[in-house]
């Protein structure tokens, strides 16, 4: 019977351990694309928190942010759960980090589940958040620049397809804040330089050798789950996220920070 306990408590710390600890992911991004005042510009990525919460007023997670000197942050949809929804404690972390760099910040499909979607917007706002909403922003640093698109989630009505037929083509570097990594081809389709998304949770239950086992979107032992991926001239960027939403445990699946440093050839 002992011997049960023990089991149930080792088990139980590392479930507690593995949905607790924030892991660090680092990319580098290549390109002859980006211009040379740009080269090591850093990027942190934070995606589908979903109300978590990583230490007392978020300290373990500000902290994990303010450690990296990012130049930029992208906030990649889902910061909120529909389903306990508590913008408050997700504002939180914003209040905190916005002084460390620009933040940048598209929708998740909870935020627009929470028909809400309007004030979390306008909230982000007034904290100084660059809410892309099918919109873009021109970086120029030096004389030179860089393009960066934000795609509102699906969910509103309006297919990712569509909201990128919208931008008008051009030659600048481009990097892509859209919540969703199953519509990889209409970024590739649109000649996307960089595409950050989030929305598959790493899979939830990932499997040593094989990867996630499900993700919405995409079901059973998903496509897009965690890490980069690239065709042609497109590279995408999934982040595990930090939080959980319907499946409230994640296993071999650590909550995880993304930090992307860009690199000019």
């Amino acid at each position: 019977m002992k011997k049960w306990i023990v089991v149930i408590i080792v088990i139980t710390a590392i479930l507690y351990t593995g949905n607790k600890t924030i892991k660090t992911t680092e990319i580098t991004v290549e390109s002859n694309k980006i211009p040379a005042s740009f080269n090591g510009l850093k990027i942190v990525q934070i995606s589908d928190l979903h109300d978590a919460t990583f230490g007392k007023h978020q300290s373990k997670l500000v902290k994990k942010v303010k450690d990296e000197k990012p130049d930029l942050i992208f906030i990649t949809g889902d910061l909120i759960d529909s389903n306990r929804y508590d913008l408050k404690n997700s504002l939180e972390v914003v209040e905190q980090i916005v002084s460390f760099a620009p933040i940048y910040y598209v929708t998740g499909n909870h935020e627009i589940a929470t028909n809400d979607v309007d004030h979390i917007k306008t909230e982000l706002s007034n904290l100084g958040v660059n809410v892309l909403s099918n919109k873009e922003q021109i970086i120029e640093k030096n004389g030179e620049r860089i393009r960066i698109i934000g795609i509102e989630d699906p969910l509103s009505g309006v297919s990712v397809e569509d909201a990128l037929s919208k931008f008008k083509k051009t030659e600048d570097f481009t990097l892509v804040l859209s919540h969703r990594p199953e519509t990889f081809q209409d970024y590739v389709e649109n000649r996307l330089d960089v595409v950050f998304s989030g929305h598959a949770h790493g899979g939830q239950f990932r499997i040593p050798g094989l990867g996630g086992l499900v993700a919405p979107g995409q079901g059973l032992f998903p496509k897009y789950t965690a890490g980069l991926y690239e065709e042609k001239d497109t590279k995408m960027i999934v982040s595990r996220g930090l939080g959980n939403s319907v499946i409230p445990l994640r296993v071999f699946n650590t909550p995880e920070l993304v930090v992307v440093v860009l690199h000019a050839k």
